[in-house]
């Protein structure tokens, strides 16, 4: 994201990265080491999207939005709640209720967070992006305090009694996403190349 940016010129299309991370705890630039209460062999990434610690694993839908703000007209209090409401849209299109709280970004059902926002702005684009639980292992939330709020339970569309693969809700989230920007995907199932050449770099 990091290289794309940095060459992105300004007739550049927008993306969605679609991934799947093994397991692993991200802090962000605000984070505390603390929030992570009970570390195991997962490894632990610092990162520089804002916000705090959080899970990423398999059965997780993450996309990474990597936008030209002013080309949507949107400030990221803007594109927070966009990405918010597409959340919202795609729970509610499996049958599953869910809100977004005031005083802490993401998506919540019941009270218990389903989805975890985490997004850095760089010359007017964003980067970062959202992830959202449909069947990843909860115990791992359970060691660290949520976005940095202590006693923040998670929860899952499986727990919920959904059982759904997260490439399907995937589809449905992108389609939502796509919608609220007025824009129209075209899939491409590759490695983006500046990932690839990234990798490259790093010798993996």
């Amino acid at each position: 994201m990091q290289l794309q940016l940095r060459e992105r010129k300004a007739e550049a299309a927008d993306a969605l990265w679609r991934v799947q991370h093994p397991p692993v705890f991200t802090l962000g630039r605000n984070a505390r080491p603390g929030h992570l209460r009970a570390p195991t062999a997962i490894p632990v990434v610092r990162c520089d999207r804002g916000g705090q610690v959080t899970f990423h694993g398999p059965g997780q839908v993450v996309l990474y939005v990597l936008l030209d703000l002013r080309r949507h007209r949107l400030g990221i209090r803007a594109l927070v709640e966009l990405l918010q409401g597409a959340v919202i849209d795609t729970l509610a299109d499996f049958g599953i209720p869910a809100a977004s709280r005031p005083d802490a970004p993401g998506v919540y059902v019941h009270g218990a967070k389903i989805a975890a926002l985490g997004l850095r702005v760089r010359h007017g684009c964003s980067m970062h992006g959202l992830a959202l639980n449909v069947r990843p292992r909860l115990a791992e939330f359970g060691r660290m305090d949520a976005c940095g709020y202590p006693g923040l339970a998670s929860t899952s569309m499986l727990a919920l009694g959904l059982r759904t693969d997260p490439d399907q809700v995937a589809e449905v989230l992108e389609q939502r996403l796509a919608a609220r920007l007025g824009c129209v995907l075209e899939p491409i199932h590759v490695l983006p190349e500046p990932l690839v050449r990234a990798l490259a770099m790093r010798g993996l």
